[in-house]
């Protein structure tokens, strides 16, 4: 099939290959496409926290790397290596979890040397949106476009003396590229309300509406009590009704096909 030139310097979608080498015949771990759902949230009263669209597309923004196997990690509250203890119920696996920096840092190496296409760069992080007792990812940027290294998920234990647990297909990391020196290009600027009077008016009715609504939410028999929720940010609805063209509800990221068997 022929296709048309592109621009020089363009890039196409399909030129965004997002590379994971395997340093091992099995590597264990998984890496997946991100998930909207996530346990809490369904477990809210009337699962209402699946009802906010932020905390679902952010869910969904990246790939995520899961456990193999349960591991039990408890922190002493000292710096040294040996004040981590890791515990298995099994044999450790290839890439088990360890104290390689002490201060009560977790630490896994991560089975594979990632790739992303030139000018991205790679945010490690926790994965979103999933809050753990007595531990708290920590965050790296690595510029994978050129580094031959592998990278480490980390997690810093903050309790002294509470066992944290990683279960058996648990995210533990979640993978998000990013194009690199982007954020530095936005101009931060601070406005009075009155300089964008299209956008104060918007507020103003969006405001109204959402005032009106939750006034009207706790009377019997009324449209808010009905509906139960107002759905104008789920539905992609500005504050005068008009409807955004380009609004998204769900994220596609196509899944890493040999590590999902």
């Amino acid at each position: 099939m022929h296709h048309p030139p592109r621009p020089r310097g363009a890039v196409a979608v399909t030129d965004r290959v997002f590379g994971a080498y395997s340093l091992h015949d099995e590597p264990g771990l998984r890496l997946v496409a991100a998930s909207p759902t996530r346990a809490w949230m369904t477990g809210t009263p009337s699962s209402f926290a699946n009802r906010c669209l932020p905390l679902l597309m952010a869910n969904q923004a990246g790939w995520l790397v899961c456990n193999d196997v349960k591991v039990e990690v408890t922190w002493n509250g000292e710096d040294a290596h040996a004040g981590l203890t890791v515990r298995y119920d099994s044999d450790s696996p290839a890439y088990a979890a360890m104290s390689h920096f002490g201060c009560g840092i977790v630490t896994w190496n991560l089975p594979w040397v990632f790739r992303t296409p030139p000018g991205y760069d790679l945010l490690v992080r926790g994965p979103a949106n999933w809050p753990r007792d007595g531990a708290a990812p920590l965050e790296g940027l690595v510029e994978t476009d050129w580094s031959p290294a592998s990278i480490t998920m980390n997690w810093k234990l903050t309790r002294p003396g509470h066992t944290v647990t990683f279960a058996g297909g648990e995210p533990i990391c979640m993978l998000v590229p990013q194009r690199r020196a982007e954020l530095e290009t936005f101009t931060p600027r601070l406005h009075a309300r009155d300089d964008d009077p299209a956008l104060r008016d918007d507020h103003d009715n969006w405001a109204a509406a959402r005032g009106t609504f939750l006034r009207e939410l706790s009377a019997p028999g009324s449209a808010a009590s009905e509906h139960g929720w107002q759905k104008d940010y789920f539905q992609g609805r500005r504050g005068d009704g008009s409807r955004v063209p380009q609004h998204r509800t769900r994220l596609h990221l196509a899944q890493f096909p040999d590590t999902n068997s």
